[in-house]
């Protein structure tokens, strides 16, 4: 089934080609088919190094791990916390990671700040106590196991005490290869007219190819156009203790059973291309294999998807794969039975062909293509369960023991994120973005923070120089021919439009007239009256419900000034009218809003009506204000009783599913901004416990159990996504943590401490 992920930054843990091993080869092939089928994903990988000088690795690989050099795993969890890599996929086997039972892995994995999902290629049966303590430890730390078999998942359960919803059973990748006849490929290896038997993978002891070569003179009794290829160089392992010992033993036998012509060694790792002739030149593929405790073989599952005729020792992949007739089992170290089985498979073509058949067909659900949607489907799965989780244990902290105290205005990065143009609008971490340049929604509210905080401390040199910057900005950015404000400008103080969203005019317009209501500043307010005056009419004509409400925002901070004001008076009565009728027009039972949807900054739709029901006396007005505030806080309050604003992937319609990340700290400022005001109008507590509870989302009551907020720079992060958190910290997010923290501390005394290390 097609589906669009949200995930979009993958790493893949493990060995990684060129080296040569099983567990190489299939985090490339996994690592690929999700990058193919996924093309809008970044797919990087974290390769395990077994010998000091590395590999010659491909560009996918972006980081190495020694593998007995435990501060390298924690170096690569750092690597992955600073790249926002939204999920990492490793890839289990206990003999590739460093310390007792592969251990080092556990150090990783402590350090990730991201949902893991483990897929396990060995599962014992009975581990020993290393193995067992390590098993322990991955199921606290990962989010989800993959099994690529149903004893795996069985034995997660039973031996380990694996919760069976957190296992997905993905078959092992394979090949897309038609179902073709096997003399199209002999020529390639000059055994045409040849009935060709295959084993192929590493070599070592545990395979049991020399059973194999026992049978073959009995084979090759009844079927003499017999050849067997082995395919596979020598274990690296094996390779460096005791060289081609075995090898050399498998090659003396073959000659002493008299079948030495008939066994073809290719001593190579091969490529995925020769992989593909070998499989398709093949009759019969056989599997010898010595060790009933083997949860998956790629070599199996490579040639029964590829439609191959199977004999194979009852491992217990094979048990799984081959049933339901699609393949021959065999004992284990039974050259007699390996005979029989060849024989029978050979004496019966029909058989033959309809066991393959049925290995073909059964193997179009694991093509890499289709593995790779089912392990994006369990990405997509650890992602959401790691949010959840900690939904409850935020709950238990949050509303038993946990304090979240207001801290001091730290404007370290507020000053950082401006220059003598005014405040850019993105940052790469907390570093300014000179590639977004400026806009004017952020500098009217940077200029309404100047404004905000100099009323409470009073004049302060740093913050009129900002105070100065923001302004300037604001009225380079009007256009007196068109009386609207621009809202985009490039670092190059370019304009990218004409003019700029209704919203960011109206936005611009309460920056304005918060200076108008509140500053001390003659020249500020003398040019705010100009904008004032000259961009209030436009509005008249807007049709946006947030850009009414901004206006309005800002018709009530000019009254403060000038209540006599008869055309500005009748503006907010026609905007709060407008605002009144778009409530009743789509209001119902359960639906207390405005709009059939609920999008972005949506507090200050009822903000704007709480201030003018307020100040005209309005009783109709004010109860739509304070019902729609209620009925919103409602809707963004987590079973637990702390704040999750409605998310901006996908917002909340009318009868459809509200969304829950990602969370953005406008919101939280919104309803900060509203509930105060409702406070201040009705002073009833629950909007100040509202208001409060509003606030601490920032400061890591919420979904996540994080802070936005960082101490160490001042600046806020831009979102809380649902299982961390975006590290950007922007000038939008910044500044509703600024504006809100400055609007308690205004609603609580007046008074606010500021700290200021890096202003002049």
């Amino acid at each position: 089934m097609d589906f669009t992920p949200n995930t979009k930054n993958i790493a893949f843990l493990g060995d990684y080609i060129p080296r040569r091993c099983g567990i190489a080869t299939f985090t490339a092939d996994i690592c690929e088919a999700v990058a193919a089928e996924f093309p809008q994903t970044q797919c990087i990988v974290g390769s395990v190094n077994d010998r000091p000088e590395g590999y010659d690795y491909p560009e996918r690989v972006r980081f190495e791990i020694d593998e007995t050099e435990l501060a390298s795993y924690r170096r690569a969890a750092e690597f992955l916390n600073i790249n926002n890599v939204e999920v990492v996929s490793v890839q289990h086997e206990f003999g590739i990671f460093g310390g007792p039972a592969g251990s080092h892995l556990l150090a990783f994995l402590r350090e990730v700040r991201m949902p893991v999902v483990t897929t396990l290629h060995t599962v014992l049966k009975e581990p020993n106590t290393d193995q067992r303590a390590v098993m322990q430890q991955l199921d606290l730390l990962s989010s989800r196991f993959i099994v690529m078999a149903e004893r795996g998942r069985g034995m997660l359960e039973s031996v380990y005490g694996v919760d069976p919803e957190k296992i997905d059973l993905i078959p092992h990748g394979v090949i897309d290869m038609p179902f073709i006849d096997s003399n199209f490929y002999k020529d390639v290896f000059g055994v045409e007219g040849k009935t060709v038997l295959l084993t192929f993978g590493l070599l070592s002891p545990n395979k049991g190819i020399e059973y194999v070569i026992d049978a073959l003179p009995a084979i090759l009794a009844r079927h003499p156009n017999i050849v067997y290829l082995v395919l596979g160089a020598t274990h690296p392992h094996l390779l460096a203790h005791e060289g081609e010992a075995y090898r050399h033993k498998l090659e003396r036998l073959a000659e002493e059973r008299g079948v030495k012509d008939q066994v073809i060694f290719h001593n190579r790792f091969a490529t995925l291309e020769e992989l593909k002739e070998f499989i398709g030149a093949a009759d019969i593929y056989i599997t010898p294999y010595l060790n009933e405790a083997q949860v998956t073989s790629g070599t199996l599952a490579y040639t029964f998807g590829a439609g191959k005729a199977v004999i194979s020792t009852p491992y217990w992949h094979a048990q799984e794969l081959l049933a339901g007739e699609r393949g021959v089992l065999v004992p284990f170290r039974d050259s007699d039975a390996i005979t029989e089985g060849v024989n029978h498979f050979l004496s019966n073509p029909t058989l033959m062909t309809a066991m393959r058949k049925r290995a073909w067909k059964a193997g179009r659900e694991m093509i890499w293509p289709v593995v790779a949607r089912r392990y994006m489907e369990s990405f997509e799965r650890a992602r959401a369960s790691l949010s959840a989780p900690s939904i409850e244990t935020v709950a238990v902290r949050t509303t038993e023991n946990a304090n979240y105290p207001f801290p001091p205005l730290k404007l370290d990065h507020l000053i950082k994120m401006s220059d003598h143009t005014g405040i850019f609008q993105h940052a790469i971490y907390n570093v300014p973005n000179y590639h977004e340049g400026y806009c004017t929604d952020d500098n009217a509210r940077a200029f309404i923070f100047t404004v905000l905080l100099q009323e409470m401390t009073g004049p302060q040199p740093e913050m009129e120089r900002l105070a100065s910057s923001y302004l300037a900005f604001l009225w380079y950015a009007f256009d007196a021919n068109t009386c609207r404000f621009r809202n985009f400008m490039s670092h190059h103080r370019e304009w990218i439009e004409r003019a700029g969203s209704e919203d960011s005019h109206a936005r611009a317009l309460w920056a304005v007239g918060t200076a108008l209501g509140r500053s001390g500043d003659e020249g500020h307010r003398n040019l705010c009256a100009l904008l004032f005056q000259r961009g209030l009419p436009p509005v008249a004509r807007f049709s946006s419900p947030r850009a009414w409400s901004f206006a309005l925002l800002a018709i009530h901070e000019y009254l403060r000034a000038f209540s006599g004001d008869r055309a500005v008076s009748q503006m907010r009565d026609v905007l709060a009218g407008q605002l009144v009728a778009l409530f009743r027009a789509n209001a119902s039972p359960g639906w207390h809003w405005f709009e059939r949807i609920v999008t972005y900054d949506n507090a200050k739709l009822s903000h704007a009506l709480i201030l003018s029901g307020h100040w005209t006396s309005n009783g109709d007005m004010l109860e739509i204000g304070l019902t729609s505030l209620r009925w919103l806080l409602e809707a963004q309050t987590a079973e637990s009783g702390h704040f999750a604003p409605i998310g901006c992937h996908g917002f909340w319609q009318q009868g459809g599913e509200r969304a829950r990340f990602d969370q953005q700290p406008l919101e939280a400022h919104a309803c900060v901004s509203a509930c105060l005001e409702a406070y201040a109008i009705t002073r009833d507590d629950y909007w100040k416990r509202a208001a409060d509870r509003c606030f601490e989302w920032f400061l890591g009551r919420n979904d996540l159990g994080q802070s936005l907020y960082d101490p160490k720079t001042g600046g806020c992060r831009d979102a809380l996504l649902q299982d961390h958190l975006n590290q950007n910290q922007g000038a939008e997010s910044s500044l509703a943590f600024y504006l809100s923290r400055a609007e308690i501390a205004r609603a609580a005394n007046g008074q606010i401490e500021i700290v200021q290390s890096c202003a002049a």
